[in-house]
């Protein structure tokens, strides 16, 4: 299997069928290869969810962005705005596409209140979009390493979740909760900061059970909404407010070779990647 989903490439040949792309346009891809086009999920723009989806992991295993070349979908790429480089555009294919498909799809608004829990690889993309949204945006992390950034990034309050008896966010509750922190979610903790009928949007890949309180989420009419990913639609709508509002990923960069790739690992699982490691082509 090849590694690596979030990738930003040169189109170098097209097929014969290719109606919009041309060699040397700056592309971009993410999490999804292909989907049927004909299902209810695909024309109502939601093909993130067709039953026939093509995606990392489970299709297409010969393919990968830590690759020398791919081979690809014209429908599932996308061009690059001109004023984002690759380094900040491959981030943005999956996690920045993610979180902004959480933030943009499901109801909220410039005048909605949101937590960020975690202030990592998707948990600063979440800071910012909110942000240029509009939105207040209020940043949950375990210590205050993170403070000073997060503000920049645009979070109007910093919490402390670590050792407090209560967490304290003000006078205004969320309407939405993100959750994109890889530590277990302390829910007794977290509901009281919402809003009756707020929504709780769990990004973060885990193969276990969510377990929330059942009486607090039936109580208020909590939503848990999940969400993978994004449409194609949703993508490109992600590239163009991004290349206007200026947001862009806080990376490292490492170059693509056996040491880079090595070193970029350890950094991540040592926990110091600030915020997403990216690999240069030498």
């Amino acid at each position: 299997m090849v590694l690596g989903h979030e990738g930003v490439g040169v189109v170098q040949e097209v097929g014969p069928d290719t109606k919009n792309l041309k060699p040397g346009d700056r592309v971009g891809w993410g999490y999804q290869a292909n989907s049927c086009g004909r299902c209810d999920q695909c024309l109502n723009g939601d093909d993130e969810y067709c039953d026939e989806r093509q995606i990392y992991g489970e299709a297409n295993l010969d393919q990968g962005s830590l690759a020398e070349a791919i081979v690809w979908r014209e429908a599932f790429l996308f061009r690059v705005p001109d004023n984002i480089s690759d380094a900040e555009a491959a981030p943005l294919m999956c996690g920045g596409a993610t979180v902004w498909t959480a933030l943009h799809k499901y109801g909220l608004t410039s005048s909605s209140t949101v937590g960020v829990i975690g202030i990592g690889g998707l948990g600063h993309l979440a800071i910012q979009f909110a942000s240029k949204m509009g939105m207040n945006v209020v940043a949950l992390s375990t210590n205050d390493s993170k403070k000073e950034e997060a503000l920049r990034l645009g979070a109007t309050k910093y919490v402390v979740t670590s050792g407090a008896e209560k967490l304290d966010i003000g006078s205004s509750k969320l309407d939405a909760l993100i959750v994109t922190s890889s530590v277990e979610t302390q829910w007794d903790a977290y509901l009281p900061l919402l809003k009756p009928r707020a929504m709780i949007i769990p990004l973060t890949v885990h193969f276990g059970n969510l377990t929330i309180p059942q009486f607090p989420l039936i109580g208020y009419g909590f939503k848990v909404q999940g969400t993978v990913i994004a449409s194609r639609w949703e993508l490109g709508k992600m590239l163009d407010f991004a290349a206007r509002n200026g947001v862009r990923p806080v990376t490292v960069k490492f170059p693509m070779t056996k040491d880079g790739i090595e070193e970029s690992m350890k950094e991540l699982s040592e926990g110091r990647m600030r915020y997403r490691g990216v690999l240069i082509p030498v």
